[in-house]
């Protein structure tokens, strides 16, 4: 008998050994199930309820997903030997529970138990994101979960630019870009999804040019109208979640009430002069809702208070701040990670270099978001603004 068949024999009679069957059910109620495969190894399918970490990375990695040494974890590897070595190793460093699953991911599938086929990246995906898979809260997973999200951005403009530009450069599989503008050239000293030479382009267009020669594994819809009340919820529908990057104030209560009555989070910017402001109007969020744009601003301002981008002007860079704000924003809510900004307004004074953060409280009596209140409908808010609802940042 060889040195390695007797360390795995000692290892057998001192490590207890879970059937899959047994595992299956385990997982199901609070055991954590450990797949230390190999990445071409998933290929086959992964167990049901697993959690992976390859063998090469479990020590580094296991306590971002069992923290708690006292909790039962059960090791899988293909056939159930690689398992017997990591389970010593998670005993080493200090796992009171630890069991290696008999036959490992073979005898699982053979007795017919469940098993996923997850998205698996590609080698030019790895090559591409790979500074994100080294990131804990991000990962392998979180990555896969960007490339399934879908994101519509409304408006490409001072706002929606940056922001659209830095999620399809991390990953965001699908974006929709609405807006019925066309290109001009006192737009590019900011919207710098847009160029010289696509001046009277339209904006949807040009945008999924820059995109498409950034990251052309994406998808871009491009929705080249007008933002109404009539076709609002048919452009929102498929998306999980709106970046709000309108400079004017009908197409942000529209948006505000679409995201509100179909429960999608809607992450939010403005821009003025040298001053700017992000939040996530969120009331359909299952644990912790929060306030929605009308909770904030329950009307619209007189005209004569609620001057256009055009009318009052705005520093360049301002919208690029603000537009990589909602780009974190939307990345946070999309992987579930950190706080993002529900119940809370994040002001930016550039003049001063200042962040302020506000708290903000949902309007229990909001005519939208209260608990309980039927949705009472859109409104036509167009009288209320000098800029028509077109949906164009600054």
């Amino acid at each position: 008998m060889s040195v390695f068949q007797r360390k795995l024999q000692q290892l057998r009679n001192s490590i207890p050994q879970t059937s899959p069957r047994e595992a299956f059910k385990l997982a199901q109620n609070g055991s954590v199930l450990i797949d230390i495969r190999e990445l071409d190894e998933l290929a086959q399918g992964v167990a049901r309820g697993s959690k992976r970490i390859a063998r090469g990375f479990l020590e580094l990695k296991i306590e971002q997903q069992v923290p708690q040494l006292h909790t039962p974890v059960m090791v899988m590897c293909a056939s159930g030997v690689r398992s017997l070595l990591a389970a010593d190793n998670l005993r080493e460093l200090g796992y009171e529970r630890v069991s290696s699953v008999t036959g490992g991911f073979n005898a699982w599938r053979k007795q017919g138990l469940p098993v996923d086929n997850p998205r698996m990246l590609t080698d030019e995906e790895r090559e591409r994101y790979g500074r994100h898979l080294t990131v804990p809260e991000v990962g392998e997973a979180g990555q896969v979960k960007l490339l399934e999200s879908r994101v519509l951005m409304v408006g490409a403009g001072g706002l929606g630019s940056p922001a659209a530009f830095y999620l399809a450069a991390a990953g965001v599989g699908r974006l929709g870009i609405v807006d019925d503008d066309v290109v001009d050239r006192s737009n590019l000293q900011r919207q710098i999804l847009h160029t010289d030479d696509r001046v009277g382009v339209p904006k949807v267009k040009s945008a999924r040019q820059t995109i498409e020669a950034l990251n052309g594994t994406i998808q871009v819809d491009e929705h080249h109208t007008r933002l109404t009340s009539d076709n609002v919820e048919q452009l929102f529908s498929g998306y999980d979640l709106i970046v709000d990057g309108a400079d004017n104030f009908p197409t942000r209560y529209l948006v505000n009430d679409a995201g509100v009555k179909l429960g999608l989070p809607i992450v939010h910017g403005s821009v003025f002069r040298f001053e700017g402001q992000v939040s996530v109007f969120w009331p359909g969020r299952k644990n912790a809702p929060g306030p929605c744009y009308r909770c904030l601003y329950p009307s619209p301002p007189p005209p004569e208070l609620a001057p256009s981008c055009a009318e009052a002007g705005v520093l360049g860079v301002l919208p690029g701040v603000v537009g990589l704000l909602q780009a974190v924003e939307t990345i946070k809510v999309l992987l579930g990670i950190g706080e993002p900004l529900v119940g809370r307004l994040l002001q930016y004074d550039a003049l001063e270099t200042r962040f302020t953060k506000l708290r903000l409280e949902r309007d229990p009596h909001c005519e939208y978001c209260a608990d309980g209140r039927p949705f009472p409908g859109y409104v036509d808010m167009e009288h209320a603004c000098r800029m028509p609802a077109v949906g164009q940042p600054g």
